[in-house]
C-alpha cells in the first residue's frame, strides 16, 4: 500500500492545481490511501503499518508550508517512528525558490526517523518547470511530459518496480565492503578521532575496510564539462583531470557497498576537497548506477550546524548522485577543541551502535 502524503490547503471548490493533475495522472493503477493531516500521519505511522510513503509537497512563492514544517518538528520528536519505512518526495514550486530546501529538510527529518529512501529520491519543480528543460530536450518533449516522466520513474524507484535502471555496481560475496572517505588531519581532526571510533567495531565485525584521504591528493574541482564530453570520460571510469579521483576514488566507489563520508562541518558545509569530490563524482555516475550503494556521514561541528552539512550531503549524494539512504544515515556530533569528540558522555556507545547499523543494514 502507498501512502501519499499531502498536507497543504488544497485550492478554491472547483479548482485543481498542477499537483493534484500529476498525482493523478501518475497513481491510477497503484493502491494507495491518501493522508491529509499531521495527526493522521502520526496515528497511521505508530500502527506500524506504513513501509511505503510518497511526500507531495506543493510549496507557495514564499517559501512557508506551515503543515509541512508541522510535520519536520514532529518526526524530529520520534527518531524511530518510521522505522522499516521507505520513502521517496515529490515537491511542485509556485516559483522557482524553496523546492530543494524543504525536500531535503523532509527527506532529513524523516531519515532521523528511521525512513530510507532510494537513490534519486526527489523530483522537483519550479514554477515554470524550467528545470525539465534538459530533460525535454534529451527526449525531445514538453517539459510537462519530462514532469510526469520524472514522477512515473520516481514511484518506480520507491516500489522497486523500476526495470529501466541499471542493475548497481556492488559486492555481492564475501564480507561486507565499506569505505571511508576524509580530508582531514589525523592528530587534529574530532572528526576523523571519531571514524576511528566507528572502525573499531566495523573491523569487529569483520567487514572489508578500506579508507582513502584526499587531503593531499590533487583534488581539482569539476571544470563543467558538457554532457556529452562527460559521459564520454565516464564511460571508461575516468574524467577530464584523472588524477587520485581516477586512480583511488572511482575504483574503491564501485567495489564498495557503503560509503562513509567523513565530514568536519566548515563554515556549515562539507570543506573544499569533499565538495570537489562530489561534482567530480558526475562522470562516473553518468554510467554507473550507485542505486545498491549506501551513503553514511560522520559530521562533527564546532558549535553548532550539523543538519545542515547533513542536508547538503543528501542533496549531492542521494538526490543528485542516486545513493541510497539507509536509516539514521548520519552521526552528528558537537566537538570544538581538538581531542573534544572523544570526552563527549556516551561516544564510545554511539560509535558502536552507528557501526551496528552500516553492519545490520547490509
Amino acid at each position: 500500500m502507498l501512502y501519499v502524503v499531502r498536507l497543504d490547503k488544497n485550492t478554491k471548490p472547483g479548482e485543481v492545481d498542477r499537483l493534484s493533475e500529476v498525482l493523478k495522472a501518475s497513481i491510477p493503477g497503484r493502491e494507495f490511501k491518501r493522508i491529509k493531516s499531521v495527526s493522521d500521519f502520526l496515528l497511521q505511522a505508530m500502527t506500524g503499518e506504513i513501509k511505503e510513503i510518497l511526500f507531495a509537497v506543493a510549496v507557495p512563492k514564499n517559501g512557508y508550508a506551515p503543515e509541512w514544517h508541522d510535520l519536520i518538528s514532529s518526526l524530529m520528536d520520534r527518531a524511530n517512528l518510521l522505522d522499516g519505512a521507505k520513502a521517496a518526495v515529490l515537491v511542485d514550486g509556485e516559483g522557482p525558490l524553496f523546492t530543494k530546501d524543504i525536500a531535503r529538510r523532509l527527506i532529513f527529518a524523516a531519515n532521523y526517523a528511521g525512513c530510507s529512501f532510494p537513490g534519486r529520491p526527489l523530483v522537483e519543480a519550479t514554477g515554470d518547470l524550467y528545470n525539465f528543460n534538459t530533460a525535454a530536450s534529451v527526449k525531445s518533449v514538453g517539459n510537462m511530459t519530462a514532469y510526469l516522466d520524472a514522477v512515473s520513474d520516481l514511484l518506480g524507484r520507491l516500489s522497486g518496480s523500476d526495470q529501466k535502471a541499471e542493475p548497481a555496481n556492488s559486492n555481492k560475496e564475501g564480507a561486507l565492503k565499506v569505505l571511508a572517505i576524509h580530508a582531514g588531519n589525523k592528530e587534529t581532526s574530532n572528526t576523523l578521532m571519531l571514524l576511528d571510533m566507528v572502525k573499531t567495531h566495523l573491523v569487529k565485525k569483520e567487514v572489508d575496510y578500506k579508507e582513502i584521504s584526499i587531503r593531499n591528493g590533487d583534488i581539482v574541482d569539476c571544470r563543467g564539462c558538457g554532457f556529452d564530453t562527460c559521459k564520454h570520460f565516464g564511460e571508461t571510469g575516468e574524467c577530464f583531470y584523472g588524477g587520485v579521483m581516477v586512480d583511488q576514488v572511482y575504483p574503491a566507489i564501485m567495489e564498495c557497498d557503503a560509503l562513509i563520508l567523513v565530514c568536519p562541518n566548515y563554515n556549515d558545509a562539507v570543506g573544499a576537497n569533499m565538495m570537489a569530490m562530489f561534482n567530480r563524482l558526475t562522470a562516473l555516475f553518468y554510467n554507473n548506477s550507485f542505486r545498491d550503494k549506501k551513503i553514511y556521514a560522520l559530521i562533527v561541528s564546532g558549535y553548532s550546524g550539523g543538519d545542515l552539512v547533513a542536508e547538503q550531503i543528501i542533496g549531492a549524494m542521494a538526490c543528485n548522485k542516486g545513493f541510497m539512504l539507509p536509516p539514521h544515515f548520519a552521526l552528528i556530533e558537537t566537538a570544538n577543541n581538538p581531542g573534544d569528540i572523544t570526552k563527549l558522555d556516551g561516544i564510545e556507545e554511539r560509535a558502536q551502535a552507528f557501526a551496528e547499523l552500516i553492519v545490520t543494514q547490509e
